[in-house]
């Protein structure tokens, strides 16, 4: 990963120096183990602040959205199909931007690392696919694979699908992953199994908007959790409000939503809402054969009228 961060710094620092860019989004070093944010950099000599591992799963188009300077963005592969929809959706232009294309193997999930150790961790290495941490009970080894984010795990979009510089030669994509194992088991499930199942994921929610704050397609004016007038739901922890929440959001990300797992990684008590966007993915798959941000030729599936469009839903 050193490599990477060598790679980031050198390519922003002559963005910067050529005046090709206003400023480089990308990483650096967070205050505490396994948590990177997000990092503005304006001036050559302010690169050696940007870093590169597998902690930088925020996604980096969340910093995009109506921004008039020209800017280099560091992107992997979720965060350059989420370019891709900014562009479709003219929240950014694409001569604004230099993207830098980071071929990723996957980020680490960090509430797996912390349920598997004692104490409080207080360093966290990266060695080939060995991902060594350092608590107050000791030390403990993971391998990678074994510990990485849910939705880096069945991720088929490693590479930038687009960039103007790649820091790196592309990663093998991944082939041999069912992208929606999970969603199929919820299918396959009674009515009365799916309320349950649906109950006892969304009971821990407390309605911080954090899952809302994280994601990069979340960028309406007003959100229609904030409207009085109509107030569209409650303001109170009522179950249905609390679905209305969750089930309303999946909607509007329908057909846009690239798997980044923002909302997931973001969540205080962690709740796994991506279930829902990604059973809303694969019915846009099977529909229309279409998967959000993979190209700037196609608009999105939601977006097109065709006069042959199937409309067996429609009774």
């Amino acid at each position: 990963m050193s490599t990477y961060t060598d790679k980031i710094r050198e390519i922003a620092q002559r963005l910067l120096k050529e005046c090709r860019v206003e400023m480089v989004i990308g990483f650096r070093q967070g205050s505490m183990p396994m948590m990177n944010e997000p990092c503005f950099v304006r001036k050559p000599e302010e690169v050696d602040r940007l870093v590169w591992d597998s902690n930088c799963g925020i996604n980096l188009a969340n910093y995009l959205t109506n921004r008039k300077e020209k800017i280099g963005i560091v992107a992997k592969g979720c965060d350059s199909r989420n370019i891709v929809t900014h562009i479709l959706e003219n929240k950014v232009k694409r001569e604004q931007l230099v993207i830098i294309g980071v071929p990723c193997q996957g980020m680490i999930d960090k509430r797996k690392i912390a349920a598997s150790i004692q104490g409080e961790i207080l360093a966290v290495s990266e060695t080939g696919g060995q991902i060594k941490v350092k608590s107050a009970g000791g030390e403990k080894s993971f391998n990678k694979n074994e510990v990485l984010q849910q939705n880096c795990s069945v991720c088929v979009h490693r590479n930038p699908v687009i960039h103007d510089e790649m820091v790196a030669a592309p990663v093998a994509e991944q082939t041999d992953v069912d992208q929606y194992a999970d969603v199929n088991a919820i299918e396959a499930m009674s009515t009365e199994e799916r309320w349950e199942f649906f109950e006892k994921l969304l009971a821990p929610c407390i309605r911080c908007y954090a899952c809302r704050n994280a994601c990069p397609l979340c960028y309406c004016p007003t959100c229609f959790v904030d409207e009085s007038k109509p107030q569209w739901v409650g303001k109170s922890q009522d179950p249905m409000d609390v679905r209305t929440f969750h089930f309303l959001r999946a909607f509007h990300c329908a057909g846009r939503c690239t798997d980044c797992g923002a909302c997931e990684r973001a969540c205080p008590v962690g709740i796994n809402m991506r279930l829902l966007t990604k059973k809303l993915n694969k019915d846009c798959l099977e529909l229309y054969g279409w998967q959000a941000g993979l190209n700037l030729d196609s608009r999105p599936a939601l977006d097109v009228y065709k006069a042959n469009d199937p409309e067996d839903f429609i009774h």
